[in-house]
């Protein structure tokens, strides 16, 4: 087979066999076609899509790019979460240690960051020490010693995934459901779960934007875990602001650290709490979702969640005085308010463009060579519903560089919007689908 041919079949709208996406998928992890060409390829598939038999070879094929894990030897149920992405979402470094508190094993390989979202990895990287490079020896160590282990695709666990994962954050391929779902399941079936809890963002900073086409994904999704036999859950949820307050990636590991020691509230919490209770139910700890979500809230009030957390971030090494002490962390060299420009109620955000200003910020890459600052990051300090006074402060912007500091202070004021009157909040959980 030959790749150009492969690119101009897809380019012309045609059907892939599962030998040709094999063969792709097999040639691109083992360096035989270029980035070049395989870009072409991934941009051909963003454009002109692929059928449900396609989608299922190519999550086929990149799951068996790499082991299968078995957990069999681990007691207990296993059951993970993954999320579409979004800006401010953390709830991965929240969940883990609730759900492995009450005896659930929660194996979750992550990603790093896609276009405009943050990556739980990239998340985890900003714990000096903690490392997300485990072999598998080591990952089915720590998760048999404390129940949960985070940690990113290895050149064991989906390796495919992980090169057409660096490489979508930077051709504008991100948003294609195909390699959405390949992406998500491959790296999923590879943990040796039993089931999975799916959070499909959609709204303004969500890969998905319009609910239908969320909709679309989720029963996609489904349809891919049932097949291999994984239990599965899916929540619709909003992605038209952050979630939480604190983008970028310590003020993320920082945000979870205050959510697991029950000192905040809010949508990011309301959201932890139910994915939370939909892991413990299908891990067998509950009868229902809502019995895992009031679970969930005594794991944090009796402070499990949190010893869970400093627990599995000293078996990876990361060093446990900052999340203790995270006002001992590193500071940036510049922070600046944003001040509101007018007076009113804050009616809608362009959350893609607060994104955006994150990444500018130094939070997230432009390029595969990019070196992420893990200081970087926004702190919102209104959300949509809130009376704002002109001049008041609506954000808080952390760099080592003023002139992005600069540039990112233009686009979250031109990325709010503002009513006269009392506006509607977005519905936090738009639909739940089993």
């Amino acid at each position: 087979m030959n790749v150009v041919e492969l690119i101009i079949k897809k380019r012309n709208g045609l059907h892939f066999t599962r030998e040709e996406i094999f063969f792709f998928i097999d040639s691109f992890t083992s360096g035989k076609i270029p980035d070049y060409q395989f870009s072409a390829l991934l941009m051909a598939i963003c454009i002109k899509g692929m059928d449900k038999k396609e989608t299922s070879y190519l999550t086929e094929a990149m799951l068996y790019s790499g082991k299968v894990i078995n957990l069999d030897k681990i007691k207990g149920s296993k059951i993970d979460k993954h999320s579409t992405g979004g800006v401010g979402d953390k709830t991965s470094l929240i969940l883990a240690p609730i759900v492995a508190s009450v005896g659930v094993n929660v194996p979750m390989i992550s990603g790093r960051g896609l276009g405009h979202t943050g990556g739980t990895l990239d998340k985890l990287d900003s714990i000096p020490g903690f490392r997300t490079n485990l072999n598998l020896a080591d990952y089915k160590n720590v998760l048999r010693k404390c129940g949960t282990v985070l940690i990113g695709q290895t050149k064991e666990i989906a390796p495919a995934d992980k090169l057409i994962y660096q490489l979508r954050d930077v051709t504008g391929t991100v948003e294609s459901m195909p390699l959405i779902n390949g992406s998500i399941m491959s790296k999923k079936l590879a943990e040796g779960i039993d089931g999975l809890v799916l959070d499909v963002k959609t709204g303004s900073g969500a890969m998905m934007r319009k609910t239908s086409d969320a909709v679309s994904l989720a029963k996609l999704l489904i349809s891919t875990a049932k097949s291999f036999n994984i239990k599965v859950i899916v929540f619709i949820t909003d992605m038209n602001q952050p979630l939480g307050n604190y983008i970028g990636n310590w003020l993320e590991v920082k945000e979870s650290i205050k959510v697991l020691k029950g000192e905040t509230d809010g949508d990011l919490l309301k959201l932890s709490l139910s994915l939370a209770g939909a892991m413990i139910y299908l891990g067998g700890k509950a009868y229902s979702i809502n019995e895992g979500k009031e679970l969930a809230k005594q794991q944090i009030k009796n402070g499990a969640a949190f010893n869970k957390f400093l627990e599995v971030v000293n078996l990876q090494g990361g060093k446990t005085k900052f999340i203790l002490n995270p006002e001992k962390y590193p500071k940036p060299k510049f922070v600046k308010k944003v001040r509101a420009e007018r007076g009113g109620f804050l009616q809608a955000f362009d959350n893609h463009e607060i994104g955006m200003a994150s990444l500018e910020l130094g939070a997230g890459r432009k390029t595969l060579k990019d070196k992420i600052d893990p200081k970087a990051g926004i702190i919102i300090k209104k959300k949509i519903g809130d009376r704002v006074k002109k001049s008041e402060i609506i954000a808080e912007l952390h760099s080592d560089s003023e002139l992005k500091i600069k540039i990112a202070g233009k686009m979250i004021l031109n990325s709010i919007s503002y009513s006269n009157k009392k506006v509607t909040v977005p519905r936090l959980i738009k639909k739940i689908i089993i």
